[in-house]
């Protein structure tokens, strides 16, 4: 094969495998760094770490935290492994061989919850394990924890993206390693992937329509993070397009996307806070659920009823255990078939890469609105 076909994780471990044969690298002798091999080669870190995972696997490094990757002594292929060393080797590329990573921002609400039931679900069923990191919403986490799970021998990721203005360079890396991940709730616009998302252009078209037919018409949507996803502008769209069917005006004073909400407190200094003193809107749709929860608290302490002064609907149920005290009109998104989803076209792309690497599978979940009791007429 000719060497610039090969895929660059594939360069760097050949280059590895020939300097082992060749003794230039002797048993227990440190290989060079990850630094010096992407300097090297020009590949990314996440080339490196796909490439030393794959050769750890096979025996033919070893790893010490802290220190580096080292020469095994006893090389695959090599009558020197004792039974035991072989038996370990096995059960260790068996357990890293079922492994699957779950890359998600946050475990606060019960849409996070319910993906991960699904997702765990579904890889009980296949006989893998499941690797669930969070990474705080954080971009450069986010980056880490990718290269920790291939490192540990993840055969492959789903991936929760953060909010952030720019794409995750390590997901991109993913792709042009042919490193099997789909992606869940939100997509990267411009680059195929696998995804698993929910319809948010139609979930708000259905909370609009819904607070519309009640006699609302100063109906605000309101995000909880500055930063821009491709499922917040989708909710927006959607949104507006609701509207322009109905041939209603766009006020952008009735578009909230720019606040940065303190969940820790109910602040009167709050600007939400102000903006619902003000009485701009009838109706608010927010496009999370703990947001939903935020806002009702927010309109309880200035004695606003909930629903009779302000309707809400949120995205995704806020309370789904607890519809005995009153639950939420909410755009329901199917969280557990979106897991389950994306374990299914995951496993399919473990186990057939070569389609899948130019064959990409977007699916779209319908979502449906529920109405309970914080939505009424006006």
């Amino acid at each position: 094969m000719n060497n610039e076909r090969q895929p660059l994780y594939v360069q760097v471990q050949e280059h590895l495998k020939q300097l082992i044969a060749e003794r230039k690298l002797k048993p227990n002798e440190k290989i060079p760094t990850e630094k010096e091999l992407m300097e090297q080669f020009n590949v990314s870190r996440i080339t490196v770490a796909n490439a030393l995972a794959e050769m750890a696997k096979e025996g033919r490094i070893y790893r010490i935290p802290g220190r580096g990757s080292f020469v095994s002594e006893a090389q695959p292929n090599n009558e020197t492994t004792s039974d035991l060393e072989k038996h370990e080797e096995t059960r260790t590329s068996t357990r890293s061989a079922n492994l699957i990573g779950l890359v998600i921002p946050t475990l606060e609400d019960f849409f996070a919850i319910k993906i991960i039931q699904g997702i765990r679900k579904a890889l009980e069923k296949q006989n893998y394990h499941l690797a669930i990191v969070i990474t705080d919403n954080s971009k450069e986490k986010e980056e880490e924890v990718i290269l920790q799970l291939i490192e540990k021998g993840a055969k492959g990721l789903i991936i929760f993206p953060v909010d952030a203005e720019t794409y995750n360079e390590e997901i991109l890396a993913l792709k042009m390693n042919k490193f099997p991940f789909v992606l869940i709730d939100r997509y990267l616009p411009g680059v195929e992937t696998h995804v698993v998302s929910s319809d948010s252009y139609l979930g708000s078209e259905l909370a609009v329509n819904h607070l519309w037919n009640l006699g609302h018409r100063n109906i605000a949507i309101c995000s909880d993070s500055p930063l821009p996803t491709m499922s917040v502008s989708d909710r927006i769209s959607g949104y507006m397009e609701a509207l322009r069917k109905r041939e209603a005006l766009i006020n952008p004073s009735l578009i909230l996307t720019e606040f940065n909400i303190d969940y820790s407190k109910i602040d009167e200094k709050d600007p939400l806070y102000r903006y619902l003193k003000n009485n701009i809107a009838t109706a608010i749709i927010t496009l999370n659920a703990r947001l939903g929860l935020y806002i009702k608290s927010l309109a309880l302490k200035m004695n606003l009823k909930v629903p009779d002064d302000l309707s809400i609907v949120t995205f995704d149920d806020p309370i789904p255990f607890y519809d005995d005290i009153g639950g939420f009109t909410h755009v329901n998104q199917f969280e557990t078939e979106m897991g389950r989803k994306s374990v299914e076209i995951l496993l399919k792309v473990i186990e057939n890469p070569e389609f899948y690497q130019n064959h990409y599978e977007k699916v779209m979940i319908k979502p449906e609105l529920v109405v309970k009791n914080s939505t009424v007429a006006l």
